[in-house]
C-alpha cells in the first residue's frame, strides 16, 4: 500500500476534501497511472451532488491522462514509462456486449467499494466509476488505458477520455451522419462543442447550435457551427428549420441533461432524423414527445453512452485528427487548477461559462 493526495466526498453536495488516501498495487490486468491531467466533466459534479446517488465516501474524476508507473501480471502492450489516457470504460471483452462491439455497456458489474483504494485509515473508498481520478494516482483495468504519444500534453489528452469521444462518438457512431447530412447540437459546452467537431469532420452540410447563451452560440461558430440559435426564443425549432434551409435535421444531438432540451429535440428532426440522447437528466426526471410523429415520419430516438466508441479504434483516430490540427483540443481548456483548488474549479463548472476545467498534478502542476 502507498498513501497518496485526493480530492474525497464525504457527503452529496458538500465541498469534496483534499486528504491522504490508500493504493494498493494493480493485480491481474490492471495498472497504475501516475496522473499529470485529470479534467472536471458535469458527470462528476452530479454524482458528488447526489443526483444518481452512490457510495460514500468517495472519490471522483473520470477524464485523465498520464504516465504508467506499474502493471501488474497479465498487463500486455503497455508498461512502465508509457503515457496514455484513462478513461471509465472498464470493458470485460467477454459479454454479451463486449462480444457485440459495445464495450461501452458492458454488462459485467464492477464493485467501486471493493477497489484499488481505502481511506488512510483501511476504511471503505469508493472508486467513482472505475476511476477515482481526483488523485494522485489510480490503479484501473488495462482495458481502460490507451497508449498515446509522450509528447502529447496530458492536458490535452485528458479531455478525451470522456468529453471528446462522447460528442465526437455521438456523432459519427451513434448517429452515423454521412456527408452532406444536417446536424443540431443542443448544447454547446463541453461535450457539445465536440459534437460540432465530430459533424464538421463528418462532413455535415449544416451544422446549428442550440443554447441559452449567446456567448456560447459564438464559442459554437469558432468550432464549426454555421448556425446558432437561442433555446430561450418562444418556438427556436422555427428558427433551426430556417437555420437549416427549411428542413429538419437528420440528427440532433442532445448534450444537456435539462429536460426542456429533450421535450424540444424532435421537433428539430427532419422526417427519418433520429434524436441522439448524451446529456444525462437527474434520476425520476421525464421528458414527454408524440410518438405518432415519430412513427409517421420515420423518426427515432436513441441513446448514446461515451459516444459509443471502441477505445483502442477511436482514440487513436482521434489523437491522429489533434496532430493534424484537424481536431481541437487545446481550445477547450477554460481553466487550469492544482489539486487543491478543485472545489474552486467545480463552482467555476457550474456557472456553465466553462468548456472544460482542468486539474493538473504532478509534473505538469509544478511546471503550471
Amino acid at each position: 500500500m502507498q498513501t497518496i493526495k485526493a480530492a474525497v466526498c464525504h457527503r452529496f453536495g458538500a465541498p469534496l476534501t483534499i486528504e491522504d488516501i490508500r493504493l494498493r498495487a494493480p493485480e491481474m490486468g490492471e495498472v497504475e497511472v501516475t496522473l499529470d491531467a485529470v479534467a472536471i466533466c458535469h458527470s462528476d459534479i452530479s454524482y458528488a451532488e447526489g443526483a444518481w446517488g452512490g457510495s460514500l465516501p468517495a472519490v471522483y474524476g473520470h477524464e485523465a491522462a498520464g504516465v504508467i508507473s506499474a502493471v501488474g501480471p497479465g498487463v500486455e502492450g503497455v508498461a512502465p514509462g508509457d503515457s496514455v489516457v484513462v478513461t471509465l470504460i472498464r470493458a470485460c471483452g467477454s459479454c454479451p456486449s463486449c462480444a457485440g462491439g459495445a464495450p461501452t455497456i458492458c454488462e459485467t458489474h464492477y464493485d467501486g467499494d471493493k477497489g484499488p483504494i481505502t481511506t488512510a485509515e483501511g476504511g471503505t473508498l469508493h472508486q467513482a466509476m472505475a476511476c477515482g481520478a481526483f488523485a494522485e494516482k489510480v490503479v484501473v483495468a488495462q482495458s481502460q488505458v490507451v497508449r498515446i504519444a509522450s509528447d502529447v500534453p496530458k492536458e490535452a489528452a485528458c479531455l478525451v477520455a470522456c468529453g471528446v469521444i462522447t460528442g465526437v462518438g455521438a456523432v459519427v457512431n451513434a448517429a452515423r451522419l454521412r456527408a452532406g447530412q444536417d446536424v443540431v447540437v443542443v448544447g454547446a459546452g463541453g461535450v457539445g462543442l465536440n459534437a460540432i467537431q465530430g459533424a464538421r469532420i463528418a462532413g455535415a452540410r449544416r451544422i446549428v447550435a442550440v443554447d441559452l447563451s449567446a456567448e456560447k452560440l459564438e464559442i459554437a461558430a469558432e468550432f464549426g457551427a454555421t448556425g446558432g440559435v437561442l433555446a430561450t426564443e418562444p418556438k427556436p425549432w422555427r428558427a433551426v428549420r430556417a437555420a437549416l434551409g427549411g428542413r429538419g435535421a437528420d440528427a440532433v444531438i442532445v448534450t444537456v441533461g435539462a429536460i426542456p432540451a429533450y421535450d424540444q429535440a424532435p421537433r428539430f428532426l427532419g422526417p427519418g432524423g433520429k434524436v441522439i440522447m448524451v446529456g444525462m437528466p437527474h434520476v425520476g426526471a421525464s421528458a414527454t414527445y408524440e410518438p405518432v410523429v415519430l412513427a409517421a415520419l420515420g423518426q427515432g430516438m436513441i441513446g448514446s453512452k461515451m459516444g459509443d466508441v471502441v477505445i483502442q479504434r477511436d482514440i487513436p483516430w482521434m489523437m491522429d485528427l489533434y496532430a493534424q490540427g484537424r481536431l481541437e483540443l487545446d481550445a477547450l481548456i477554460s481553466g487550469r487548477w492544482r489539486l487543491d483548488q478543485i472545489n474552486d474549479a467545480i463552482a467555476d463548472t457550474k456557472t456553465g461559462a466553462a468548456r472544460r476545467n482542468v486539474i493538473l498534478l504532478g509534473q505538469s502542476a509544478r511546471q503550471g
